[in-house]
């Protein structure tokens, strides 16, 4: 018997609700048929997936089975609407991804822009981290992306677009922006600091160093922003994060920390449409960041 997308489907399915009833009200299914699919499904592999008959619980084996077919039933719902998308799109497709703090400038301006120079042109915009940035150029998801730093990818050019300079990030009334000073590295770092990925970038030793020692890291900007708009704690974060950042939040430059994030434009080389690549990767380019 061959593993079918949708024997994968049931079982995370039925995983994340711990509920045979409730999974197959879900999929649309009979949980008598629900029952069968995960049934053929554990003899195939030939071990339970699942302990008791409750379907709340999983083996060993069903905790990495399921870490495996999520990841693969997104894919391929992923691929299926790209495909749609692509089917849809008799005028062009452009797809970009960028990470948020870049998005958050850019989108409003590509939508605008392209949309007249390109009457019918369907976008597909995403922000998202660094990584997935360049995960979504390399499965060829993305015809553009803008990320941190510098990643060599195959079929894929990639442009210097801008820098920032790294700086403290507090709330309006933390001591830090209220001192006369710019503060040091020192400074920041006997306060609460929270880590974020954009933190490792960074290459001043005495930071990297420190940084080792953090315990707690935030990795959705927003969240981060949010912890440190309480008032609590500090970050550090590029400049053009600010652009963006919550009124109750400060951006400041550190006196001993001189890094700058370094941000890339990426296009792929054989995109579905050239045309319109180019036109949208000459217009990112030529954009003020500041």
């Amino acid at each position: 018997m061959t593993l079918k997308i949708e024997m994968m489907r049931s079982f995370v399915t039925v995983a994340q609700t711990g509920n045979l009833i409730e999974a197959a009200d879900r999929l649309g299914r009979t949980p008598s048929a629900l029952s069968m699919t995960l049934k053929q499904f554990e003899e195939h592999l030939g071990k339970r997936l699942f302990l008791g008959e409750r379907k709340n619980r999983l083996t060993p084996l069903g905790t990495q089975v399921f870490d495996l077919a999520l990841k693969q039933v997104r894919q391929f719902d992923e691929a299926v609407q790209s495909m749609e998308t692509l089917a849809r799109a008799g005028q062009g497709l452009l797809r970009i991804v960028s990470v948020p703090s870049v998005a958050a400038m850019l989108f409003p301006s590509i939508l605008a822009h392209m949309t007249e120079q390109f009457p019918g042109l369907k976008l597909d915009l995403r922000d998202t981290d660094t990584e997935q940035v360049l995960d979504s150029l390399a499965e060829g998801k993305a015809d553009i992306g803008v990320a941190s730093g510098h990643h060599a990818l195959k079929e894929t050019r990639a442009s210097l677009l801008f820098e920032d300079r790294f700086g403290l990030v507090c709330s309006a009334d933390h001591p830090l922006w209220r001192q006369k000073e710019n503060p040091s590295l020192e400074d920041v770092f006997a306060h609460d600091f929270l880590r974020n990925t954009l933190c490792d970038l960074i290459e001043t030793k005495d930071f990297a160093s420190t940084l080792r020692q953090t315990d707690i890291t935030i990795h959705n900007t927003h969240s981060l922003l949010a912890m440190v708009r309480s008032g609590n704690w500090v970050t550090v974060l590029p400049r053009t994060v600010a652009s963006y950042m919550p009124d109750a939040t400060r951006f400041r430059p550190i006196r001993d920390l001189k890094d700058h994030r370094q941000v890339f434009i990426y296009q792929r080389e054989q995109p579905r449409f050239p045309e319109i690549t180019k036109a949208c990767t000459d217009f990112i380019q030529g954009q003020h960041f500041g």
